[in-house]
């Protein structure tokens, strides 16, 4: 094992992690954003106002991605455990 199969199995476990992430984390962007808008215009200073419509975002975020995201990190998982023997050099 050299420094290169290491860095590049750490690699790819950082762009799965922000690929899996990144459709939960945009869409509470976007639903943040959107309350930020709605309470500058209203002028409501509420700031506990934000927190149910991301929480509700999010979970339905979950619900329509999880397949996805549990697809996507059992490949990771599967192609990570086929190449320990090619890692170690066994």
């Amino acid at each position: 094992m050299n420094q290169r199969d290491i860095i590049t199995i750490a690699q790819q476990a950082i762009y799965t992690g922000i690929l899996l992430s990144a459709p939960i984390l945009g869409l509470a962007l976007v639903v943040g954003l959107l309350v930020a808008i709605f309470q500058a215009v209203t002028q409501i200073n509420e700031h506990t106002l934000v927190f149910i419509p991301k929480i509700l975002a999010v979970a339905v975020a979950l619900l329509i991605f999880g397949p996805w995201i549990l697809e996507t990190i059992t490949e990771f998982t599967v192609r990570l455990f086929n190449s320990i023997n090619t890692v170690l050099g066994l």
